[in-house]
């Protein structure tokens, strides 16, 4: 038993999920699902390779193999989807304010190689240098009860600004109707942008966004309502306790997603 482990009620939630242990084809069963994804929540806590996985989840590669197959098939990214709709049909995701935030990650040494050595390649891979050195740039948007609405990410010198719309883009949750969208986002002097703002107005939303000190000052900015922001901040520190996420070890940055969406996954789920 591991302290990273499957509660049960986290069991019961991916369970349907998943495929059938036993097809009744002849070959080898699968090896026990729950056991799998313990062993791939080790791996996002501790942040270990592959394959100093503990003995106790079975063989590193089967564990490995499992994570990428189910990668391959989308199965975090419904995990990630499932919950957000059951959050919305309860009533719990806040549309009263939605706040943005990036944060460098620092990668590992080891994150680089999938692809040839360029500055082309290194953009698709969502990396680059920064004043953190080589690093990935993680982008989140949540509510003000600190879900986690969608997660993108860029090379480690990218501004948070650019990422804006894309970030909404990506979020799971029907935006069309007017009553689906929120009432606010805020962002911090990083978002401060005509091109965000007048984003925001053309979608009825109220910009949070504080104005830079070359810009003119924003008289309705609302500073109570601002100082909610910082729950994104909090958002980001609690998912970098998963070493996997605080330090980029993943050459591929698909995979660094989907470690990402099953941290905020049982963050949710811890929150319920």
């Amino acid at each position: 038993m591991s302290r990273h482990d499957l509660t049960d009620r986290e069991w019961n939630a991916i369970r349907p999920l998943l495929p059938a242990e036993r097809s009744g084809k002849p070959g080898r069963p699968w090896v026990d699902h729950r056991m799998v994804i313990n062993g791939i929540l080790w791996i996002v806590a501790t942040g270990a390779p592959w394959r100093d996985l503990d003995s106790q989840f079975g063989s590193w590669k089967t564990v490995y193999n499992r994570f990428r197959r189910w990668q391959k098939e989308g199965l975090w990214e419904r995990l990630m989807l499932k919950c957000l709709r059951n959050l919305e049909r309860q009533g719990r995701i806040d549309r009263t304010l939605w706040c943005v935030d990036g944060s460098v990650v620092r990668a590992h040494r080891c994150a680089s190689g999938a692809l040839p050595k360029s500055d082309e390649n290194d953009a698709k891979n969502a990396l680059g240098r920064s004043q953190g050195g080589y690093s990935t740039k993680l982008h989140l948007l949540t509510d003000s009860r600190g879900r986690v609405l969608s997660a993108t990410a860029t090379p480690g010198q990218r501004n948070e600004s650019t990422e804006f719309e894309n970030l909404f883009s990506q979020c799971p949750l029907s935006l069309h109707l007017r009553s689906k969208r929120p009432e606010a986002v805020a962002g911090d002097k990083g978002y401060s942008s005509k091109a965000i703002r007048d984003w925001l107005r053309s979608r009825e939303i109220k910009d949070t966004i504080p104005t830079r000190i070359n810009e003119a000052a924003n008289p309705r900015f609302a500073r109570k309502r601002y100082r909610r922001r910082n729950i994104v901040e909090r958002v980001i520190g609690w998912l970098k306790e998963s070493r996997r996420i605080a330090t980029r070890y993943d050459k591929l940055i698909t995979s660094y997603l989907c470690f990402i969406q099953i941290a905020a996954w049982r963050l949710m789920m811890k929150s319920n």
